[in-house]
């Protein structure tokens, strides 16, 4: 009897150390993914829309390259259906793109535009440079409107996990993206943060950022 309560008693201390000790261990790490890997699926199969490097050519395809790696892999998998429901963002042709892809490949994706190098657009309406400027730099208190620097940075160039670059991005898809959320068509920011801004933005105060930020580096 006593024998089997000092085994219990020992037990008990080893799975309690045990805890301790798993508590106090550092937690893994989430896989960064490899750009080695993500590059032979980025320079094919992305690559028709995109371009080899993410540096897309027409501007209803944004530009990849040297895009903020953790929200290139929030964007897939926002785009992707799981459990058999719609995806948070709804496109056609990159539902049916990103559908194949699992969780390392998206990471292997994300890491391999994100270490590429942008070839930035630029600004082509100087009549609008100065709206666009005042908008980005330091909004519109009036009508509650926040500077777009204050999330994406002086030079557009974002907040790795939080804000995505938009600085050299085409002025053509920025506009599309702010009516997107404007109208709700596009609906995967969190808290709502872009629609509660591009509700408070009119056409002409769209297309004007959207210029000034094609020419940002």
């Amino acid at each position: 009897m006593k024998r089997s309560l000092m085994l219990s008693s020992l037990m008990t201390a080893l799975m309690a150390v045990s805890a301790i000790v798993a508590a106090n261990e550092p937690a893994q790490a989430p896989y960064k993914g490899d750009p080695a890997k993500g590059q032979a699926i980025g320079s094919t199969i992305c690559a028709a829309c995109h371009n080899a490097d993410g540096n897309s050519v027409v501007s209803a395809n944004p530009k990849l390259a040297g895009q903020n790696a953790d929200y290139l892999y929030k964007q897939m998998t926002n785009f992707k259906s799981a459990d058999g429901k719609q995806p948070e963002r709804v496109n056609a042709i990159m539902n049916g793109m990103i559908g194949p892809f699992d969780d390392t490949q998206m990471r292997d994706l994300a890491a391999y535009f994100a270490s590429q190098t942008l070839n930035g657009e630029v600004s082509k309406n100087r009549d609008t440079i100065a709206l666009g400027q005042k908008l980005f730099r330091a909004g519109d208190m009036e009508k509650g409107l926040p500077a777009c620097a204050g999330c994406h940075g002086p030079a557009g160039a974002g907040v790795p996990a939080q804000f995505p670059r938009i600085g050299g991005q085409f002025a053509e898809y920025i506009e599309a993206q702010l009516k997107g959320f404007r109208d709700e068509s596009r609906a995967n920011d969190p808290n709502k943060m872009m629609r509660m801004i591009a509700i408070k933005m009119t056409d002409v105060e769209i297309k004007a950022v959207s210029d000034y930020i094609a020419g940002l580096r």
